[in-house]
C-alpha cells in the first residue's frame, strides 16, 4: 500500500513536471508568435509613417511654393504702382515748374504795368494841376468879362435850372392829369359795376320778396296740394314764384312786379283764413283780389291828385300813380316820395313866383316811369316822359321828367326845381334806409373788429355806422401807436365789411392824473 502511495506520488510529480514543461513550451511558442505579430505591426507603422512624412513634405512644399508665387505677384503689382506714382509725380513737378514760370512772367508784367500806371498818375496829376490853374485863370477872365463873381453865376445857373425843372414838372403834371382823366371814366364804371355787384343781393332780397305768415306747418302741405296742384294754380294765377322751404310757419313770395306780389300775398292770406284751398277757389280769390287791387290803386292815385290839387290828369296816369304805392327805391316808397317831391316843388315855386300847380304836377309825375320800369326797357325818366307825352302832358312837364336825372340837358327853371326837390326828398334822414338786420349787424361787426385789437377798452359805432370811436388804455398804447392803430382798424374794416360811403375811425387816448386830498 505504501508502495502504491509512493508510486502514485511519483506519478503525480512526474505528471506535474510533464504538465509544467508542456505549459512552458506552449507559452514560449505563443510568445514567439506575438513577437512576430508585433514586429509586423511596427514595420507597417513605420511604412505608414514614412508615407505620411513624404506626403506632408510634399504638401508643405506646395504651400511654400504657392505663398512665394503670391508674394512675387504682390511685389510685382507694388512695383508697377510705384512706377505709376513716380510718373505722376514727375508730371506734376513739370506742371508746377511751368506754372511757376508763368507766375514769374505775370509778376514781371504786373510790375511793369504798375510802373506805367504810376507814371501815368504822375502825368495826370501834373495835367490836373495845369487844368486847375487854367480854370482859375479862365474863371478870373470870365468874371472880368461878365462882371459877376463865381457865386453869382452859380446862383444864376441854379435859378435857371429851377425854372426849367418847374416847367418840366408842370408839363409832367399836366400829362398825368390828362392820363388820369382818360382813365377816370373807365375806373368810375368799374367802381359802379363793383358797387352794383356788391349790393345787388341785398336789394333783391329786400325789394322783390314778400313773406306770408302761416298759422301752422300743416298749412304748407295744403298750399302745395296733392301732387303740387294748388301751388301751381297759385303761381299761374298770380304770376309770382312761391317758395316753401324750411322756414317755420312762413311762405316766401318772389316777384319783381310789386302789384302782383301784393295780390298774391292778399290772396294767400284770404285762402288761409277761408280754409278752402283748391284750384277753382284759388282762381276765384285771385280774381277778386286783383279787382280789389285795381280799385285800391285807382283810389290811391285819385287821393294823390286830390291832395295836391292837380287837375285834368289822364285816368291811366292816375292808375300808374296808384301803382307807385307798391313800389320802393332804396327802401323809400315811391308813392310817398312823389308826394313829397310835389309838395317841395310847390314850396320852391311859390318862393320863386312861378306856377305852383305846374311845379306840383311835374314833381308828382317825375317818377311815373317806375310804375312800369320792370315791364318796359329803358330808364324810368325816359319811360315816364313817353307815358306823359302819350297821355297829353305839356312839353315843359315832359322835359322836367326827362331832366330830373340829367338824361337830357337842364333848360328851364322847372327842371332845376324838380331836380332839387327829388334830391331833398331822397336825402331826408330816414327816407332811404337799409334793412334793419343788415344795419344792426354792421354796427355789431364794427365794434367787434375794433374790440379785437389789443389795448382797446371800449368802442362805440355812432352816426348810423358812419363813425366808430375807440377808447384805448393809455398805459398800453402810446401817442405814436394810436396813429398806426387807427390805420390798421380802417384796413381791417375795409377788408371784412361791406358798407356804403366811408367810415370814420377815431382812436382816443386819454391820460388822467388822479390825486386825493387827505
Amino acid at each position: 500500500m505504501i508502495t502504491t502511495i509512493v508510486v502514485g506520488v511519483i506519478a503525480f510529480v512526474v505528471a506535474l513536471f510533464i504538465g509544467f514543461f508542456l505549459t512552458k513550451l506552449i507559452h514560449q511558442k505563443k510568445v514567439g508568435e506575438y513577437d512576430k505579430i508585433g514586429k509586423k505591426i511596427l514595420d507597417d507603422a513605420k511604412k505608414e509613417a514614412d508615407v505620411l512624412i513624404r506626403e506632408s513634405s510634399i504638401q508643405a512644399k506646395d504651400i511654400v511654393l504657392q505663398a512665394r508665387n503670391e508674394i512675387e505677384q504682390e511685389v510685382k503689382a507694388r512695383k508697377i504702382e510705384m512706377q505709376n506714382t513716380e510718373r505722376r509725380l514727375s508730371q506734376k513737378e513739370l506742371n508746377i515748374d511751368k506754372k511757376l514760370e508763368t507766375l514769374d512772367k505775370k509778376e514781371e508784367e504786373l510790375a511793369r504795368k504798375d510802373r506805367e500806371v504810376s507814371n501815368k498818375n504822375n502825368q495826370l496829376e501834373s495835367k490836373l494841376r495845369e487844368q486847375d490853374s487854367l480854370l482859375a485863370r479862365s474863371r478870373q477872365e470870365l468874371e472880368k468879362i461878365s462882371g459877376m463873381t463865381g457865386e453869382e453865376a452859380k446862383k444864376m445857373l441854379i435859378q435857371g435850372m429851377e425854372q426849367e425843372a418847374r416847367f418840366e414838372s408842370m408839363k409832367m403834371i399836366k400829362k398825368i392829369e390828362e392820363e388820369a382823366k382818360e382813365k377816370a371814366d373807365k375806373k368810375a364804371k368799374e367802381i359802379i359795376a363793383f358797387a352794383i355787384q356788391r349790393y345787388a343781393g341785398e336789394y333783391v332780397g329786400e325789394d322783390t320778396v314778400s313773406v306770408v305768415p302761416l298759422p301752422n306747418e300743416e298749412m304748407k302741405g295744403r298750399i302745395i296740394g296733392r301732387e303740387g296742384r294748388n301751388i301751381r294754380a297759385l303761381e299761374a294765377a298770380t304770376g309770382v314764384d312761391i317758395i316753401i322751404d324750411d322756414t317755420p310757419e312762413e311762405v316766401i313770395l318772389s316777384c319783381f312786379n310789386p302789384v302782383r306780389r301784393e295780390v298774391a300775398r292778399i290772396a294767400i292770406a284770404k285762402l288761409i283764413s277761408d280754409g278752402r284751398i283748391h284750384p277753382a277757389r284759388i282762381e276765384e280769390i285771385v280774381s277778386k283780389v286783383a279787382e280789389e287791387m285795381e280799385e285800391k290803386i285807382k283810389e290811391a292815385g285819385e287821393q294823390a291828385v286830390f291832395d295836391l290839387g292837380v287837375h285834368n290828369v289822364h285816368p291811366e296816369l292816375v292808375k300808374l300813380l296808384g301803382r307807385l304805392k307798391f313800389r320802393s327805391s332804396y327802401a323809400q316808397n315811391i308813392y310817398q316820395h312823389s308826394l313829397e317831391v310835389a309838395f317841395i316843388c310847390g314850396a320852391i315855386a311859390s318862393e320863386l313866383k312861378i306856377s305852383v300847380k305846374e311845379a306840383k304836377r311835374a314833381g308828382l309825375l317825375h317818377d311815373i316811369g317806375k310804375a312800369v320800369d320792370h315791364e318796359v326797357e329803358g330808364s324810368h325818366a325816359t319811360i315816364g316822359a313817353d307815358l306823359a307825352r302819350k297821355y297829353g302832358e305839356n312839353e315843359e312837364i315832359i322835359h322836367a321828367i326827362l331832366a330830373h336825372h340829367e338824361d337830357v340837358e337842364v333848360k328851364t327853371l322847372l327842371d332845376v326845381i324838380v331836380q332839387a326837390a327829388d334830391a331833398l326828398s331822397g336825402a331826408r334822414p330816414g327816407a332811404r334806409r337799409e334793412m334793419l338786420e343788415t344795419y344792426i349787424k354792421r354796427l355789431q361787426e364794427l365794434e367787434k373788429i375794433a374790440n379785437a385789437f389789443q389795448g382797446v377798452e371800449k368802442s362805440y359805432a355812432i352816426q348810423a355806422g358812419r363813425e366808430i370811436r375807440i377808447v384805448v388804455n393809455s398805459e398800453k398804447i402810446n401817442d405814436e401807436n394810436i396813429i398806426m392803430m387807427s390805420k390798421d382798424i380802417a384796413k381791417k374794416i375795409e377788408t371784412d365789411l361791406s358798407y356804403p360811403g366811408q367810415i370814420k375811425v377815431v382812436v382816443i387816448r386819454e391820460t388822467r392824473s388822479v390825486e386825493y386830498a387827505k
